[in-house]
């Protein structure tokens, strides 16, 4: 599943450069599927659903950092555990029992983002 940030972060910033999909934005920022991803012009995710890979997507939330569940695959492909996770200061990021995925599924949404 994907991660979630919640309203205890201090908005640090620790965590955004430690991920590997740049799926982690500053409070207020716009973000892309393009992103520091493979994914440019049309697109369709593993789920079947189409995007813009370009086009500015809103913020998810305007007051803290946050975590795109689109892009987030809590790491998997690339570190034993969310590196995110392990740098919060906090530890205010949990799992997003809203985003549940198998371990298969966060694998290939890996792929489909990094090729």
């Amino acid at each position: 599943m994907a991660l979630f940030i919640t309203d205890e972060c201090i908005n640090c910033g620790a965590c955004e450069p430690v991920c590997p999909n740049n799926s982690i934005y500053e409070g207020g920022a716009g973000w892309r599927f393009s992103d520091k991803t493979a994914l440019n012009g049309n697109i369709s995710s593993p789920n079947g659903n189409s995007y813009d890979g370009d086009a500015e997507q809103p913020a998810v939330s305007n007051d803290f950092y946050y975590i795109v569940p689109e892009k987030c695959t809590e790491c998997k492909g690339f570190h034993d555990e969310p590196q995110c996770i392990a740098e919060c200061p906090v530890d205010c990021i949990i799992p997003d029992e809203n985003h549940k995925e198998t371990e298969e599924e966060l694998l290939a949404k890996k792929v489909w983002m990094h090729g």
